[in-house]
Order: C-alpha cells, then sequence, then structure tokens
C-alpha cells in the first residue's frame, strides 16, 4: 500500500472586517447600500442608451457594456459577503470560491478591456473627427466588444489564477481586505456618477423614458373615460 497524502479542503473560511457583533448591522447596511447603488445607477445607465436612439453611438454603447460587466463583477463577490454578515458565518466550500475567482477575474478584466476600447474611441473623436463614424462603424465595435470577451479569459484569467494561486501574501489581511473593498465596491458604485449620470445626454434620456411611463397611466385612462361615453 502506498503511502501519500490524502487531505482534502472542502471549504475556506473568509477575511471579515470586524469581530464586533454590535457592528455587523452597521456593515451589512453599508455594503447592502452601496450594492443598491451600483446596479440600479448602472441599470439605469443601461436603460437610457437603449431607449433613446440619439443614444445609439459608439460612445453610449461602450458605456452601456461598462454598465453591465460593473454589475456582472460587483455581484461576484457582494451578494455572497452579504450573507456571511447576515448568518454571522464566514464558510465558503472549495467549489463556490474557484467560481467565485472565476467570474471575479473575468469581469474584473473584461472592465479593463472596456475602458480601453473607450480610451480608443475617444482619441478617435478627437484626432479623426472628420472620419469617425465612418471608422467607428457597429460592425468595429461589436467587433471591439467580443474581442474585449473571448482577450480575457485567454490572456488574463489563466495568468491571474495563478498567481492568486502561488502567490503568498505579503501585507496584512485587514489593509489587503480594505484594498479590496475599494475595487470590488466603490469603484462600481461611483463609475455611474462619473461616466453617465452627470452627463446631459444621459439626464436627458432618463427623463424622456420616464416622462413615457409616467404619461402613460393618465392617457389610458383617458381613452377608457373616452370609450365608456362613446358606448353610452
Amino acid at each position: 500500500m502506498e503511502l501519500g497524502n490524502d487531505t482534502q479542503i472542502s471549504e475556506f473560511l473568509l477575511l471579515g472586517f470586524s469581530e464586533e457583533p454590535e457592528l455587523q448591522p452597521l456593515i451589512f447596511g453599508l455594503f447592502l447600500s452601496m450594492y443598491l447603488i451600483t446596479v440600479f445607477g448602472n441599470l439605469l445607465i443601461i436603460l437610457a442608451v437603449s431607449s433613446d436612439s440619439h443614444l445609439h453611438t459608439p460612445m453610449y454603447f461602450f458605456l452601456a457594456n461598462l454598465s453591465f460587466v460593473d454589475i456582472c463583477f460587483t455581484s461576484t463577490t457582494v451578494p455572497k459577503m452579504l450573507v456571511n454578515i447576515q448568518t454571522q458565518s464566514k464558510v465558503i466550500t472549495y467549489e463556490d470560491c474557484i467560481t467565485q475567482m472565476y467570474f471575479f477575474l473575468l469581469f474584473a478584466g473584461l472592465d479593463n478591456y472596456i475602458l480601453t476600447v473607450m480610451a480608443y474611441d475617444r482619441f478617435l473623436a478627437i484626432c479623426h473627427p472628420l472620419h469617425y463614424m465612418v471608422i467607428m462603424n457597429p460592425r468595429l465595435c461589436g467587433l471591439l466588444v467580443l474581442v474585449s470577451w473571448l482577450s480575457v479569459v485567454s490572456l488574463f484569467y489563466c495568468t491571474s489564477l495563478g498567481v492568486y494561486l502561488s502567490s503568498a501574501a505579503t501585507q496584512s489581511s485587514h489593509s489587503g481586505a480594505t484594498a479590496s473593498v475599494m475595487y470590488t465596491v466603490v469603484t462600481p458604485m461611483l463609475n455611474p456618477f462619473i461616466y453617465s449620470l452627470r452627463n446631459r445626454d444621459i439626464k436627458r434620456a432618463l427623463k424622456k423614458s420616464f416622462g413615457k411611463e409616467t404619461m402613460k397611466g393618465p392617457i389610458a385612462l383617458g381613452q377608457l373615460h373616452l370609450m365608456a361615453e362613446l358606448k353610452a
């Protein structure tokens, strides 16, 4: 019989922000608020771009994709963290940890690639304005987004996963947790305000979209009253 190590890791203990029970409701409320702001803020951008034909341009097409990626990026970690805070449990299974790491690295890399594409788009708009609409045609825009996706899988994911699994931590655990919060929660929450919600075109599209929704009710009621009078 051969001797060997049959030790198997079935679960990990996640790092917490505080061990004090009285602080847990405050931390839960803070991260829940930030997560909801992130999701609804980015959804508003996607709604505005998709509903207004004037925003069907390369710049806003990339912004809508960035908003979608930000929602996915923050959703890979924050919901699990909220559940752990609420249940007072820091356990995550090995399978869940690998799955979470995969999607975390996937959307983090995709976020970077889309920002690069957006920078290229602005470069063409500023340096080659007369040829901009010819160069940035719908086919090229779709191709750039597609290339950003399959690149993050082939280049970023494999190398980053190897670094995460093989490198030793060189800094304190709490400082690392604080730094991770900045780019996993705070940055996706601020992106809608930085890139879009302060934009006049986005504001106009949102007002137009919500204006239509609020007017549908009175118009429908008026039509019903008119039909009733005609029948009478």
